[in-house]
């Protein structure tokens, strides 16, 4: 979840505030231990509106269920964002009042149930406190982008599950298989950073189920998969690193050429963002991947896209030049203290950096900022939290370039004009760099005008503008991956 800073924000506070944009929700846990018995009155949808400061209004949709053994137990879709089915790990209801712990996104809901069967009450994440009211509803509306694909599909689609045997896990994913009678090219699909399901949803858009279909009519098998945690795909996400997820990808790639209607000398990986990292670990590391393609994958080390995002994403939403360094050099402090050896050490300056930033804003700054009076503290300790984690750690110390200057297969890397999380330039410049240290004599970089980092057509690139557009995967992006995969892999120069 993020929002926006308005024009008046203090420098320190306002990238600082930017730090929700550039780690995914699912590293900020807070769970509350415990479960009382629910009440059967409440099973059922309730549905609410949550606004976001600056931004767009999101529909929520929890499902209770009622059990006589262990009380009530729920889920919660968010339609706009494609996202259903996401884990409530705990549910009370005590004296009239609702607690919903979504350990997941580092959420909590609480509300009062009051006269006319509505609970009223707030959403509480990252440090913020939103007024959220909860309403009976009959089932959630279902939700679709003008891309979505629709059955009857000219493909066939096939339920899979493989294992990671090293990890010890069970992966789940959706094979699609042109018809025919193959074999065909075929490439596992690697999600960029956050707990994703196999689509990739995100802001009401299924890029990854776009991406599949669009391949599987051209001739090309495709697996996409849950991450590890999410969905059906066993093992857990929360303590896991970009290391870990290449081990899935990894295990994907073992999984495709098991299977007899793809052609083992054409199997490859279509990473975006993260996975655009991912891919050319799991190529080098573990082999048996025959091409890649990046789509909006670094080329940078995680310290230094990080700042080059940070201050993109910041001169987007206003803020000055001033600011811009000055929230530079807050952001540095934290990058700095989250590589500590120490883990109280690094929590213990993190902490610092934040109480600073909060010194320097008055209460209406913070206000604008969805942190109301004596919500500082909380806020201080949702976004202390990257302090503690391993992936964001591994990320700020790893540079892609180890592993892309070794890499030796057929590379295709795309990059939108307008990306702000990954840019486009100075990440192509980079990439560019070290493929030619690498000696790879088949490398096709290609920066496409007007895109974001999402591969939509987009006016500015700020993430802001993800849920606005309705164009989920542009043709133009669409059409580069499937042609290049075909000519290479039917021989054609």
């Amino acid at each position: 979840m993020t929002h926006r800073p308005s024009s008046t924000v203090s420098p320190a506070l306002a990238l600082l505030l930017l730090a929700g944009l550039l780690l995914p929700s699912s590293l900020f846990p807070d769970p509350l231990a415990g479960q009382s018995p629910g009440e059967a009155e409440l099973a059922g949808a309730w549905t609410g509106e949550l606004q976001i400061p600056g931004g767009p209004s999101l529909p929520l949709i929890f499902h209770l269920e009622a059990d006589e053994q262990d009380g009530l137990s729920a889920t919660m879709d968010s339609p706009s964002q494609g996202v259903r089915g996401i884990a409530v790990e705990s549910v009370r209801f005590e004296a009239g009042r609702l607690v919903l712990e979504l350990a997941a996104l580092g959420a909590r809901y609480e509300g009062a149930l009051d006269a006319d069967d509505r609970f009223t009450g707030s959403w509480y994440q990252g440090g913020m406190e939103l007024p959220l009211k909860l309403e009976r509803t009959e089932e959630g509306v279902a939700s679709g982008r003008p891309q979505d694909p629709t059955p009857p599909f000219p493909y066939l689609e096939e339920e899979i599950r493989y294992p990671n045997e090293s990890a010890g896990i069970e992966l789940a994913g959706t094979l699609t298989l042109p018809e025919g009678a193959g074999p065909f090219p075929a490439v596992a699909l690697i999600t960029g950073s956050g707990a994703q399901d196999r689509d990739q949803a995100l802001v009401g858009h299924r890029p990854f189920l776009v991406l599949a279909d669009h391949l599987t009519r051209a001739g090309i098998a495709v697996l996409r998969s849950d991450d590890r945690g999410v969905g059906e795909s066993g093992g857990d996400f929360s303590s896991s690193t970009s290391r870990d997820f290449a081990g899935d990808a990894a295990a994907a790639v073992a999984y495709l050429r098991t299977r007899p209607e793809v052609d083992p000398g054409a199997v490859g990986l279509v990473g975006h963002s993260e996975g655009g990292m991912i891919a050319p670990m799991v190529a080098v590391e573990w082999g048996g991947v025959d091409f890649v393609v990046l789509l909006a994958g670094p080329g940078l080390p995680g310290t230094e896209l990080l700042r080059m995002q940070g201050a993109a994403i910041a001169r987007a939403m206003g803020a000055d030049e001033g600011q811009v360094e000055a929230a530079g050099r807050s952001q540095a402090r934290i990058f700095e203290a989250v590589l500590e050896e120490e883990e109280s050490r690094r929590v213990e300056r993190v902490r610092s950096v934040l109480e600073e930033a909060l010194a320097e804003s008055d209460p209406e700054e913070l206000q604008a900022q969805g942190i109301p009076p004596g919500g500082e503290e909380a806020w201080v300790e949702g976004q202390v939290q990257m302090a503690r984690s391993e992936w964001f750690r591994s990320f700020l110390m790893y540079d892609p370039r180890v592993h892309l200057s070794e890499l030796q297969i057929p590379v295709l890397a795309l990059f939108g004009e307008k990306d702000l999380q990954v840019p486009a330039e100075e990440n192509r410049a980079a990439l560019a760099g070290a493929l030619r240290e690498a000696e790879n004599p088949d490398v096709t970089i290609r920066v496409l005008p007007s895109l974001n980092h999402l591969f939509q057509t987009a006016e500015t690139g700020s993430p802001m503008e993800y849920a606005q557009i309705e164009e989920t995967f542009a043709p133009v992006a669409l059409e580069a991956v499937s042609s290049w995969i075909i000519a290479l892999t039917e021989g054609d120069p």
